[in-house]
């Protein structure tokens, strides 16, 4: 299981974070934890929902971008379709991408989170983000979404 802390101050100790990413310009962080039950208070489990390596998979992320949003039941299936066929592995085979990942929040919101390690900040502006970005699925989609939240994480 997956768990998130999202976290100001001290980051939490290297037995219990797996990753550890603070926000850009930003005062607070993000751990993950991989573990069976609860690293400790304030750890939210994540369910996995879809991975993809990128074509920068060997190289070591500087950067974490989190999409984290809601989206209302009638509309889950058109969005989880939209994620797994066509954005996040769209997003995922774009040069500067290590990893792409889908998860959903247990307990909390907003529920789902789209993960994307990055080599660099400009992999969101090289033309193969940004065309994946507006297709026309995307456009009928992005509007959907409830309580959005969008978050640049950089190593420590």
């Amino acid at each position: 299981m997956l768990w998130l802390l999202d976290f100001e101050g001290a980051a939490p100790g290297p037995r219990e974070a797996l990753a550890v990413w603070r926000a850009v310009g930003g005062g607070w962080g993000r751990a993950y934890a991989e573990a069976e039950f609860s690293p400790g208070p304030g750890w939210t489990a994540l369910e996995a929902l879809q991975s993809a390596p990128g074509p920068s998979a060997q190289e070591t992320p500087a950067f974490h971008y989190v999409v984290e949003t809601d989206v209302a039941p009638e509309h889950e299936a058109d969005f989880n379709a939209w994620y797994e066929q066509e954005h996040l592995p769209g997003l995922a085979s774009v040069p500067g991408t290590v990893r792409a990942a889908r998860y959903r929040r247990l307990l909390g919101q907003p529920r789902y989170l789209a993960c994307y390690d990055l080599t660099a900040i400009e992999t969101l502006e090289r033309p193969e983000w940004l065309a994946v970005r507006h297709t026309a699925w995307s456009s009928r989609i992005r509007p959907l979404f409830v309580n959005p939240r969008r978050t640049m994480f950089a190593r420590p």
